[in-house]
């Protein structure tokens, strides 16, 4: 079960991030993205999330005192499975997808080109906080050269 929901979120995401990067910016695209993409695999994640940790699904991580997202042990227990590796790749990829949709309505607006868009989007998509840095230097550089921040 947990290869299918795995595979299934990472296809959508893929497909959705090949969206957001190549396709023109409709309202109904940026609105699929959101709902479709970023509120499916937040739906997909609460789901396995809750399953997890009530015992409906494979419970993780060291079950009977809760989860311990304290030490590095506490997190490799809880990452130790299918289930605690699916949830947690599905948090990845919604917050993931939710920065990179953000980086292209602030970039739209402040009329980045969409060839500068794409190498920073694609960097959201591999590496999330790689990708969002370099857009928060990017922006800033372009704010104080025109004298205003937003």
């Amino acid at each position: 079960m947990w290869d299918i929901v795995f595979s299934i979120g990472n296809l959508l995401a893929l497909i959705l991030w090949a969206a957001l990067i190549l396709m023109p910016r409709w309202p109904a695209l940026l609105s699929a993205i959101l709902y479709l993409g970023v509120g499916m695999l937040c739906l997909a994640y609460s789901v396995g999330l809750i399953g997890i940790l009530t015992g409906a699904l494979d419970p993780v991580g060291s079950y009977e005192g809760g989860l311990d997202f304290g030490s590095i042990e506490g997190v490799r227990a809880i990452f130790a499975n299918d289930g605690g590796v699916t949830v947690g790749w599905i948090h990845y990829l919604a917050f993931d997808l939710f920065v990179g949709l953000w980086i292209a309505r602030d970039a739209d607006a402040k009329g980045f080109s969409r060839l500068l868009q794409a190498p920073i989007l694609l960097a959201t998509f591999m590496a999330g906080p790689l990708g969002l840095f370099v857009w928060l230097v990017v922006r800033e550089r372009r704010a104080r050269q025109s004298g205003r921040w937003q």
